[in-house]
This record gives structure tokens, sequence and C-alpha cells, in this order.
């Protein structure tokens, strides 16, 4: 019997000859002040007063006002060009741009000529790019080069270009290698007293434009190797890196991008593996994060003010910093998510978008400070930044200043009609936004528009801001509860305006009383067991209970704890966080992978005959699984109440997530098939063509009849 599937889209570089005498002296300094944020006892303390009086967005404005005044001090922007770059300074930073291009050829900062790697090429240092391809031909990467050169505006506070590039449909059908059919101006802002600069790129596709689907869109910045050793993208990741060559030295594991660094190379021995994906967070986290050098101490970072251009929601993974040095602005992919969310244009529609503005912020103390307050100085402005927007400096029309935008206002309230007389609890902690009009869930999927997303108070309560025109649906989920919500009537939002929404009523799935439950309906696997890495790839950089699910090869940890037999849970008696590991993958043996099937047994005192039960199972991210539910039925002994098709493909496992896209199965499950006293319910992950393929659960509940209650 086939039961329903339901997808909630809720559902290098560098020598080692130059580089070791540096190497060696960063581990010694930084085994004192690492990681970055254990600063000194005064440093602790000035900042967690900081944090105390200053998360209020009036704070970081106060702030901003007074930086504002602090930046007429300063010198006026500066612009001078040749035939072949131009360059923009403020007495503080001198940026140099190539011409028509538009690619960062130098960044000169802090005692430092160029915090960029020299030795690239000058279009390989700072970039924009694209991955694209069209329904007939395979992904190919696109390099944001400008084709005009443009001085939008000139004055002594701010200086604004501009790279823009239009699309030429000669050659389109014959070229091997056309061009991406979509327009571009790549756009740069320096601004008086202010240590770093902004970009942003405003997209185009015009009516008439062939097909095309885009992969990923990102800025890229490729420091100087000799330079910039240690990285920090938050408070708990932090730690000296390895080079490219000490890269190269490696061996390469399961895949390329992971390398088991050689113990001679010279690198921290905090650092076993490297592998840039055990550094991807969500966006709601991913607004900072960047490198240090500690001679002299400068720090490069990329601030990501708003995540109203970047795809599918909030908790939506993706790439920050890593080996190279290398720092991306990261807005659109398929990582942790697969082609679901791809952005497929059709022959001829239009579209148009504005990625950014993301700020580039520089930083330096002395050599008597701490380099440790840079990072805790960097998060200070990341928080500045965020207060003002959306900018008022930045010229382009297609990008509206605050009195064009409007926002939205409302109380969530959560309703379970089998949590005691039907009385309604706040929405606390809700994720809520607004996004392009959909089904329940389908933000996860959405790539094509802006969306805005808040977090509710402790009382429900929400005010998304800084909304941009449109209309919207207004979506919500809450850590805790099963399901999504989605307001009944679309939102308008016009300049100026503010919607109240008033109360908003949630009610969950829900069919009956709950039977038992295994772990936090919190669109995570990361409540379940997590093992240590094994000894000769663990990191320590990584190895505390947040972020223990990014070392690398957890998913032949499997095999390490269940050689012989598979997992089994005892409702009642096992502890989900101890005995349910977090990823249903295959096992190894005899170097093939075979198929693995979990048991969840519990004990049933009664059964409400001729009635339905109703089985939920919400899967935290999926790669190319195959489900089979059986109950009281082993696996060899006759044919499963539900079996998915091949499901998801965002790669979580291999690519240390803790979730990718979230799906939810919801079966009946017929009272004939449980019998008073023991039952088993049996999870089959038949895929096994890879070690990488399985799932990870968010959630798993039984519900009685609703007769039952």
């Amino acid at each position: 019997m086939e039961g329903m599937k339901k997808r909630t889209r809720s559902n290098g570089h560098g020598s080692l000859t130059g580089v070791w005498a540096v190497a060696m002296l960063l581990i010694m300094v930084l085994a004192a002040v690492a990681p970055l944020c254990s600063a000194s006892k005064h440093h602790r303390h000035r900042h967690a007063h900081s944090r105390k009086v200053g998360r209020t967005t009036t704070h970081y404005r106060k702030q901003q006002q007074q930086q504002q005044q602090q930046q007429q001090q300063w010198p006026p922007v500066k612009l001078t060009a040749d035939d072949n770059h131009v360059t923009v300074e403020n007495g503080i930073v001198k940026v140099t741009w190539t011409l028509p291009r538009g690619d960062v050829a130098g960044i000169s900062y802090g005692g430092i000529d160029n915090l960029l790697e020299s030795r690239n090429a000058e279009n390989e240092r700072g970039y924009w790019d694209i991955v694209w391809g069209t329904s007939t031909s395979e992904s190919d990467t696109y390099w944001l080069f400008g084709s005009k050169f443009s001085i939008i505006k000139q004055v002594q506070d701010e200086v604004e270009i501009s790279f823009s590039s239009r699309w030429d449909p000669t050659g389109w059908n014959s070229s091997d290698h056309p061009s991406l059919p979509m327009n571009m101006d790549k756009r740069y802002i320096v601004r008086r007293g202010i240590p770093g600069f902004y970009s942003y790129s405003i997209l185009e596709r015009e009516e008439g434009c062939p097909e095309a689907n885009i992969y990923q869109i990102r800025a890229v910045f490729k420091l100087n190797g000799e330079r910039f050793r240690y990285i920090a993208i938050s408070d708990e990741i932090q730690t000296i890196m390895p080079t490219g060559q000490e890269r190269s030295l490696g061996q390469t594991l399961d895949y390329k991008e992971a390398v088991l660094l050689s113990s001679s190379s010279g690198t921290s021995p905090m650092v076993k593996v490297d592998d840039k994906y055990q550094y991807s967070t969500d966006y709601k986290d991913n607004q900072v994060h960047g490198w240090v050098s500690h001679d002299p101490p400068v720090g490069f970072w990329m601030i990501i003010p708003s995540n109203e251009f970047r795809s599918a929601g909030p908790v939506k993974q993706d790439l920050t910093s890593h080996t190279g040095p290398t720092t991306l602005g990261s807005f659109h992919s398929a990582h942790y998510s697969g082609l679901d969310v791809m952005m497929e244009f059709k022959e001829g529609e239009p579209w148009k978008m504005v990625y950014g503005p993301v700020f580039i912020y520089l930083n330096s103390v002395s050599q008597k400070e701490e380099s440790s307050s840079l990072w805790s100085d960097a998060k200070n402005q990341m928080a500045r930044e965020v207060a003002s927007w959306p900018y008022e400096f930045v010229s382009s029309e297609d990008y509206p200043k605050g009195d064009q935008r409007g926002s939205a206002k409302g109380r969530l309230l959560v309703q379970d009609r089998y949590n005691g007389n039907n009385t309604s609890l706040s929405g606390r902690s809700a994720w809520i936004g607004l996004a392009a009009p959909g089904e329940p869930g389908s933000w996860q999927t959405e790539a094509k528009g802006y969306q805005f997303w808040t977090k509710a108070g402790d009382d429900g309560s929400f005010t998304i801001k800084g909304v941009r025109e449109g209309t919207y649906s207004l979506y919500a989920w809450v850590p805790g509860v099963l399901g999504d919500y989605k307001h009944a009537d679309d939102i308008p939002i016009t300049a100026g305006s503010t919607i109240q929404l008033g109360d908003l009523l949630f009610q969950p799935i829900r069919n009956g009383p709950i039977v038992w439950e295994i772990g936090i309906p919190d669109r995570t696997a990361a409540e379940y067991f997590i093992p240590s890495a094994a000894t000769e790839f663990n990191n320590e950089a990584l190895d505390h209970h947040g972020s223990r699910y990014r070392q690398y090869g957890l998913w032949k940890r499997y095999g390490d704890i269940y050689p012989d037999s598979d997992l089994v849970y005892t409702v009642g008696s096992s502890d989900y966080s101890k005995d349910w590991y977090f990823a249903h993958v295959s096992r190894e043996v005899n170097k093939s992978f075979i198929g693995t099937t979990w048991q969840i047994k519990f004990n049933m005192d009664d059964v409400v005959p001729d009635l339905t039960y109703t089985l939920h199972i919400a899967i935290a991210a999926a790669s190319e699984a195959h489900l089979q539910v059986r109950v009281n039925i082993p696996p060899e002994s006759g044919k499963p109440l539900f079996s998915s098709s091949m499901t998801g493909k965002d790669n979580a496992i291999a690519r240390h997530g803790i979730h990718g896209l979230h799906w939810l199965f919801s079966m009946d499950v017929p009272s004939s098939m449980l019998s008073l006293g023991e039952n088993i319910i049996y999870l089959t992950q038949s895929r096994v063509s890879s070690p990488f393929q399985g799932m990870m659960y968010d959630y798993i509940r039984l519900e009685a009849p609703s007769q039952s209650k």
C-alpha cells in the first residue's frame, strides 16, 4: 500500500619555502591567542559589555552616526585612471580595478601593498562569477566582466563606479561556448573614512533571451597566501589553515575537495583534513567571515548585511571562506540542495535582480595589541551594517532606499488541538518570511525573487522590515512544531506601508494524539548522536558538539559502530541523543556497500480496531535516498507500507551538512498492521551505489486515530 509522500519544501597557492617561517611563527603566536574569541580578561569584559548594551538597532545606528562624523576627518575620496586600470582611494584603503573588465587587481591597506594574491593573474584575484548552462549543454563558469566603464558618482564623500556589459546574441546558435544570456552591471563604492569598499551587481534578462539555467552566483576574493593564514567563521570555528602548497602535498580522500594533510607540511596540527565544505554555514549565520594576517595584524572580512538577495531562505547552507586563502560572498548555489534550487529560465523569460551590496571590511591593530580584537570588531561592524540596511548611499534606481520599502507585522500563534483544550501557544522563535507566492514551504527552493525573513519574539510577535514593493506570500515554520505555515492571502507591499496582519493562527499537521516520537521537528539532525571523527581525520577546531558534524568521514563511522547489525531503537528506553545515528547511510563490506535497515521497537497496550494510525517521517537531508517503511514485516518477508522514489540530491552527507532540503512523508498505518505488545517499524535505505547516499531524519512520530482521544 503506497502512503502519501509530501515534499514540504519544508521541506592555493603559495610557496612552502617562503611560508615556513611565517607558519611556525603563527602556530606559536596563535597558540596563545586562539581561538580569537577567547581574548584577554580585559577584552572579554569590554566585548561582553558591548554585546550586552550594543545589540539593539538603535545602539548600532548611533555608532554609525558617530562613524559618519569621524569620516569627515579623512581626506576626500580620489579616483585616478590610465589605459588599463582605475584606482579609488580614501586615505585608508586604495583599490585598483582592471579596465574595462572591472576585476579587483589590488587592495592596499594597513601597510600591505596588496591584500590579494599578486602571483595570480589580475583577473583571478577579486571577481564575480556565475555557473550556468542550458538544457542541452553542460555547466560552465562565466566571469562577470565589463566591456564599458562608467563613473556613476564622484563627490568628496563617495565614488561609485560601474563595469557593465550587454548580452550579444551574435553566434548564440553556432558557438560551442555561448556567452551568458544576461546583461550585467557590476558596481563598487568607496566612501570617505571607511576602511573597505562595497560591491553589488545588477543582473538582467530582457525579453527574447534564450533559455538558461543558473547554478551559482558569487563574489570571490583570493588573498595573499603568505600573510593570511588564520580563518574565522564564527566564535567557535577559527584556526590556522594550510596553504595551497601544503594541500598539494596531501592525499586526496573520497572526493577532490577533501585532502589529508601531510604531518610534515608545517600546517597547524589542529587541521588534519582540509575540505572547504567543513566551513559552510546557514545564510542566517553567514553574515561575517574572513581571514587574519598577523604580520602586520590585519583582518579581511566579507560582510553580507542582508539576506534578501540570497536564494532559498535563511537556513540555506553555503560556502564561506576556505583554503587558498579564499573568501566568498555566496548568493545562490545548488550546494546542500541540488537542482531543486536551480534558477531555470525559459526562452524569452525576463528577469532582473540586484545582488548586494556586500561590504569588504578591513581592520587592523598595532603589533602591541591583541589580534583577537579584529574578529570582535568585525562582528560589531557587521551589526552596524545590518542596522544601516537598506543603504541610503547606493545610486542604482534598481536598489530602493528605506522610504521606498514597506513592512509587515503581526503575531504568530500555534494551535495544536491535541495539546490541551484547543489553547493557542505563541510561535516563539518562529522563522517568518515574505517570499514569492507559492505553496507552503516553497520558499526553500525559491531562487528568482527576493526573500525577507525575521525571527519571532517570545510571544510570537514579528516585524519584517525593509521589504521591496511587490506581492508576496507569508511563510513560517516553528522549531519544535511539525509542518509549514502559509498565510491564506498574498501580502501586497507598497512604499511606506506597514501591513498590520494581527494574530495569525498556525494549526500544524496532526491527525491524532501522539503514541510516540523521536527527535525534535527543527529541520536538522543536530539533536541525534554524532560520533567523533576517526583519529587520522579529526580537526580539533571542529571537535565540539555544535560543529562535530563537520568532521570528515562520519559516514564511515556508522560501520565502525554497527559493524555486523544495524541500529535498533526502543521507544521508552533508548535516548535519541545517544542511540539514534544522525545519518542513515549504507555499510561498507568487502569494498562494496550494502543497504541498512533500522528498527524502531515499541509496545502497544491498546490498539484501536478498524481505524487508521498515522506515521510522519520528516527528513532533514536526502542524497539520492530510497526509503522503504515496513510495519511488523521484516524487509525479506514482504512489500513495504511505503516506498519513496529516489529522494534528494543535497549531498549533505558528503559535504558535512546537518541538514539539506526538508521533506515530509506521511503515511496511513491501518490498525490491523499493529499488535498488542511489541511492534517493530523497519526503515530501509536501499540505494547503495555510493557511500554518500542516504538521509538524515529530522523527526518521526506515530499518531493514534483521532477518535481515540
